[in-house]
């Protein structure tokens, strides 16, 4: 298999163009390696509700595969007209008030870089006197769980961070925030969910701190945000954390997970787009004139804007509730069905949104093996270091493998006690 694979790999431009019919069987080919993340094989990297909406997806997408986003309202005044919808969307969905201004950014990553770019700026400009900056380097405060995009943005812009201990619910503990926080601090960072447990950080509390001591507050909706909202309409346990808690600054949620867009696809939203001052960039410095881009891309692909305005028109308020009550469905039942299981108990508390994690109860189930097993049975697991654990992400596409899922489990727990299996790992493993 591995030497016919690789006698359809390109190493060197051809002399000659290979025609796309065969290039079409070339990557067919080449995903026979991958884990089937339409069967539910994936936890995460994937968010597939159905065929219909990823055919609205990729015909949005193709529709403007040609045009850049960085022409947007100069040479392309129709991906202006998009992007206005989707603030205007994003906005109503996350309870921004009247004066809120919104970026449409690559990813999650990206929206948390502008975040911290944002309130970095704004921090240097209000705290410095006749051009001397004041108590440098600044710093961030963060719960241990936080996305290491946050960390990734402060390297690259200068910045601390200082990861806060958690409480016995995976929450940030706010005593042990409000004792980080100094006269370098500029920002507190909270996450709705943090991504290793699933539960959310007590951002109404976060918030009256924030006012308290004059911080940007920002909220990390990146897996959250297209789901949590709808979530809340069906009765399931979702705190309050977006634009309309006191004290937020900002907030980013990905249009590319659950709402169900082509990847390039995420938000930043500001409570006061009087900040966005702050976020862009601009300079006129050389022959060709004013260069200026409101978030760090240059050039950008028109098809990942035009994707999430069809998407999110297409599925609207409906299609949203329908892809999160499947996806709800799939994680309470995924959480009822491993609790059954003798050998294994998911992390509590769980259910307040769709990613939660499992440990072993037997010292004869090793969890990474049991990972391991399961990925040799077809399915890719998402792995958590503190504790060890199976970290599992839902979308809908795992409803209708609830039992099969359950049924490999099962079949691995039975492969790993028997032939004593133990996995092999260190810190840098997972």
């Amino acid at each position: 298999m591995s030497n016919q694979r690789d006698n359809l790999r390109v190493r060197k431009l051809p002399k000659a163009g290979i025609p796309w019919e065969e290039l079409e069987q070339r990557l067919a080919h080449f995903k026979k390696d991958d884990f089937d993340w339409r069967q539910g094989r994936v936890p995460s990297y994937t968010y597939f509700f159905n065929d219909e909406t990823m055919q609205v997806q990729a015909q949005a997408y193709t529709a403007f595969i040609g045009e850049n986003g960085l022409g947007a309202g100069r040479a392309f005044k129709s991906l202006s007209y998009m992007l206005e919808d989707i603030y205007a969307m994003g906005l109503r969905l996350f309870n921004a008030p009247a004066n809120a201004g919104a970026s449409f950014t690559s990813g999650g990553t990206e929206s948390v870089f502008m975040a911290v770019k944002t309130a970095r700026d704004q921090a240097l400009d209000k705290r410095s006197i006749n051009g001397m900056i004041l108590a440098t380097p600044l710093n961030i405060v963060a719960g241990y769980s936080a996305h290491p995009c946050l960390n990734k943005a402060a390297h690259l812009l200068g910045l601390e961070v200082k990861r806060v201990a958690l409480d016995d619910e995976y929450r940030m503990d706010m005593a042990a925030v409000e004792e980080a926080i100094d006269d370098k601090t500029i920002m507190i960072y909270a996450s709705a969910p943090n991504y290793p447990y699933g539960v959310f950080d007590p951002i109404p509390a976060l918030g009256q701190l924030a006012i308290r001591h004059r911080l940007w507050l920002h909220v990390d909706g990146c897996w959250g945000g297209f789901i949590s909202p709808f979530a809340r309409q069906l009765g399931y346990p979702i705190p309050e954390w977006d634009l309309g808690v006191d004290g937020v600054t900002s907030l980013s949620a990905d249009i590319h997970k659950f709402g169900y867009s082509a990847k390039g696809a995420s938000l930043v939203l500001y409570a006061d787009a009087t900040v966005q001052a702050y976020e862009k960039f601009e300079f006129s410095g050389w022959p060709r004139g004013t260069y200026a881009t409101p978030t760090f891309g240059g050039s950008t692909p028109a098809g990942a804007i035009a994707s999430a305005w069809a998407v999110m028109a297409h599925l609207g308020e409906e299609g949203y509730l329908k892809a999160t009550a499947e996806t709800m469905e799939a994680t309470t039942s995924l959480i009822r069905k491993i609790n059954e299981l003798p050998e294994l108990q998911c992390l509590q508390p769980n259910g307040e949104s769709n990613l939660f994690a499992y440990v072993s109860t037997d010292a004869t189930v090793d969890i990474m093996a049991l990972a391991d097993q399961l990925e040799t049975m077809g399915w890719f697991r998402g792995r958590l270091r503190e504790p060890l654990a199976i970290q599992q992400g839902v979308n809908p596409a795992h409803l209708p493998v609830v039992d099969d899922y359950i049924a490999a489990v099962k079949a691995a727990i039975l492969e790993v006690k028997g032939k004593g299996k133990r996995a092999v790992y260190d810190e840098h493993s997972y």
